[in-house]
């Protein structure tokens, strides 16, 4: 089990840059203490410089903390601007970079949304233009031996916001380094049921796991919501990923009670994996 650890480096959003560093090595070492097998780490390698690029592998080896994901966003791959496409294919390609360099499987991308509520430009151009520049990622991920993995997202305009869409998308792309994640707090909230994750055998390598009200996004700790996890873990199971299942949160409520907020959701999820039996 993995810790997406957003939630661990929440304090450093309102401190100055200088206090980043140790906020990512007490991070790391927390997620250990709290018994997390892996991490996946949420940091732009455009802002942050080579001693706190050095330091996340230093402290995650030292934790004993295999670094499975770095998780990237970048709606700009389908904008209709050929110079905001180029920024980002070149921003994602060091995501790619950072992620060999951190010895991590993959990059959860998350991709945009159509624009202008899909009347002005065509849908089908932009979801073109997102295979072109997702296959030129694949290929650049591919030399790297590392893999690139799709986040459905749940909203009305995002490109991929149901299974449907996540296969079609991988089958345009056509390409071995980019398949998909799995996350169960969207799927409730895009109205998936379980069932639909049979079409993603073979096409899925990453996992996120949260709860939420339902209605909207929220990545809260399973058990504060509405989703029925044990339906979505089966089929998980039986898909026979060879990757992780991660905790994705959101920031805590009380950022002085982080690690409880964190703790919550680890006993919770552990809970639920060794029910299923994914975890020994």
């Amino acid at each position: 089990m993995s810790y997406f650890p957003r939630v661990a480096f929440s304090r450093g959003i309102v401190a100055v840059k200088s206090f980043l560093v140790s906020l990512h090595a007490w991070g790391i070492h927390t997620t250990k203490e709290l018994g997390f097998d892996t991490i996946d780490i949420f940091a732009d390698p455009l802002d942050i410089d080579v001693r706190e690029r050095k330091l996340i592998k230093r402290e995650t080896d030292q934790a004993g903390l295999p670094i499975v994901s770095i998780c990237c966003v970048a709606v700009g791959l389908v904008d209709f601007n050929p110079s905001v496409q180029r920024f980002h294919i070149d921003r994602v390609k060091q995501y790619l970079d950072f992620a060999y360099e951190l010895d991590a499987k993959n990059v959860l991308l998350v991709l945009g949304e159509y624009i202008w509520n899909q009347e002005v430009i065509p849908p089908a151009e932009q979801w073109a233009t997102g295979v072109r520049t997702c296959r030129v990622l694949a290929e650049h991920a591919e030399k790297l031996g590392v893999q690139i993995a799709l986040e459905l997202e749940p909203f009305a305009l995002s490109l991929l916001n149901n299974v449907d869409r996540m296969v079609r998308f991988i089958d345009d792309v056509d390409h071995p380094a980019l398949q998909a994640n799995i996350d169960v707090s969207h799927l409730c909230l895009a109205n998936v049921a379980p069932e639909e994750l049979r079409r993603l055998k073979g096409k899925a390598i990453h996992v996120h796991i949260s709860d939420c009200d339902g209605k909207k996004h929220g990545d809260l700790p399973p058990g504060r919501g509405v989703v029925d996890f044990l339906p979505y873990l089966r089929e998980i199971k039986n898909l026979g990923i060879d990757g992780a299942v991660s905790i994705e949160l959101e920031y805590s409520p009380d950022p002085d009670r982080i690690e409880d907020w964190v703790r919550e959701a680890y006993t919770a999820t552990d809970l639920l994996m060794r029910e299923i039996g994914l975890r020994g």
